[in-house]
């Protein structure tokens, strides 16, 4: 659907299932995102979620596929997550993405992040997005202001402080 230099960005398959669980099966990302693994029910009800955004809104999330190789190395896209965090953050589109420790430093979030930003801006046009991101995520933090977004609050969010960041676009 969206290809860059080194990635492809496309909805989910079936095929994308194991190497998901295994990505959110590394616990030094899920530090940040909960400090618990999903189980693979709860990983697969997460895929079907994506899927129900592709159909029903026709944006959502990109799994990230490395073209030299071919395999499945991470997520990003904007979706709707309907988190209750008040009407400054869920009605706009919420950035996400997380990726295989494999390929951290190697530059494949802020490549693909940038792409499927360009993509949601062209399919829905310029607007204010948002991000959710635990304050001690030091890397995400980074990524975030170098996609321009900036902290506009916080929240609590299943238990856990997180910062709340926003970016419009012209």
């Amino acid at each position: 659907m969206i290809e860059t230099e080194r990635l492809r960005l496309r909805p989910y398959t079936l095929a994308d299932f194991a190497p998901y669980c295994a990505m959110w099966s590394d616990m030094d990302l899920m530090r940040h995102i909960g400090g618990v693994a999903p189980s693979p029910e709860d990983a697969w009800n997460r895929i079907l979620r994506y899927e129900g955004h592709w159909s029903l809104l026709g944006y959502g999330i990109f799994a990230v596929i490395e073209k030299a190789s071919g395999r499945y190395v991470g997520e990003t896209g904007l979706a709707d997550f309907h988190r209750g965090l008040g009407d400054d953050f869920d009605k706009a589109g919420e950035a996400a993405w997380i990726f295989s420790s494999e390929v951290h430093g190697r530059g494949y979030a802020f490549e693909a992040a940038c792409a499927a930003h360009d993509w949601y801006a062209r399919r829905k046009g310029a607007g204010r997005t948002v991000c959710l991101i635990d304050p001690a995520n030091d890397p995400s933090l980074r990524l975030a202001a170098r996609l321009g977004y900036a902290p506009f609050r916080e929240a609590v969010y299943k238990g856990r402080t997180a910062v709340m960041l926003e970016k419009s676009s012209a």
